[in-house]
């Protein structure tokens, strides 16, 4: 390789956006990354509190506006449809 091509090939400026674009983008990753490791300690002790009370929950007792076992309920409202019960 002569020394005039080294110097054009030093010259050109045909890779230049390609690399800003790479840069921008290794960038923005690393940026996720740091975001990603301050929040996820917060993220997952939340997580895990939001599944302990749901755990803890009992789906059997409430206040329901109906009962399970006979499929009558009481309530207010107006509409059409089908289906069985009782309202008030």
């Amino acid at each position: 390789m002569n020394f005039e091509a080294f110097k054009s090939f030093v010259s050109a400026e045909d890779g230049a956006v390609t690399v800003d674009w790479v840069v921008l983008t290794a960038a923005l990753v690393g940026l996720g990354l740091a975001v990603m490791a301050v929040v996820s300690d917060g993220v997952g002790t939340l997580s895990n509190s939001i599944a302990d009370e749901l755990e803890s929950q009992d789906p059997s007792v409430g206040d329901l506006p109906f009962d399970r076992d006979s499929g009558t309920g009481t309530g207010t409202g107006t509409g059409t449809g089908t289906g069985s019960g009782t309202g008030g």
